[in-house]
């Protein structure tokens, strides 16, 4: 209900400012589509280069929803596939919704980042990511972790 009430109050601010674009550095509509592993996560191949790919707002991990019904598969496909730097198993937890950004993606015409917080043994301090399920990008490990095996 609290989410429904930011998302409409999002919704009418951004009508009525003529010049409000999106914040958002890396997303790309032409990413191939996702690909499942045979454990259902994500085939991912690349590792990210840029220190703030999903570490900052503005250059957040797209993983675009739209095929499926479920706004939440996606997350948990691509957070499944990664593992601490040394290949520790992760555990992960969805913080907070943020960041409202204006997107044609969503019916209201607004979107929020997900904000995840992962954790490993052995970590000093908990890594936050940020997720998008409304624009596509290329979908890559961010820098620190790793793949699991």
């Amino acid at each position: 209900m609290n989410k429904s009430i930011l998302l409409i109050a999002l919704v009418i601010s951004l009508a009525s400012c003529s010049s409000t674009q999106s914040t958002l550095k890396n997303t790309d509509d032409n990413a191939p589509n996702l690909t499942l592993s045979k454990d259902n996560t994500f085939v991912i191949t690349a590792y990210s280069k840029d220190k703030k790919y999903g570490y900052d707002k503005d250059y957040p991990i797209n993983i675009f929803f739209n095929n499926t019904k479920n706004e939440t598969i996606n997350q948990d496909r691509f957070l499944n596939a990664l593992a601490g730097p040394k290949g520790e198993k992760i555990t992960f937890t969805k913080l907070e919704s943020c960041c409202p950004f204006p997107t044609k993606r969503s019916e209201l015409g607004a979107g929020f980042l997900d904000v995840y917080e992962l954790k490993w043994e052995g970590q000093k301090k908990p890594v936050l990511l940020y997720l998008n399920i409304y624009e596509k990008g290329i979908l890559m490990v961010p820098m620190g972790l790793s793949l699991k095996k």
